[in-house]
């Protein structure tokens, strides 16, 4: 099971933008996928700090039981990690 110290997502209408980060200073790990595909994605890691950049789309990840957090924009989802 893969792990990440973090998560964002960028949300879109067809597809999701995941960017899980394995450690502090590590490159980013990129993936565009759609909503099932994220949903597989998730199933697949340990629990982490997932972001989001709208409330609406949680989608699966709290069910997962991952802690999420949500910005009102992209800018602020850095912020919103941290």
């Amino acid at each position: 099971m893969k792990q990440f110290i973090r998560i964002g997502v960028d949300l879109a209408k067809n597809y999701f933008q995941i960017h899980a980060l394995p450690s502090e200073g590590a490159p980013a790990i990129k993936r565009k996928a759609t909503r099932r595909k994220m949903r597989e994605f998730f199933s697949q890691i340990a629990p982490c700090c997932v972001g989001m950049e709208a409330c609406a789309a949680l989608l699966g990840a709290r069910t997962q039981g991952n802690r999420t957090r949500s910005a009102p924009d992209a800018a602020g989802l850095h912020q919103a990690l941290r």
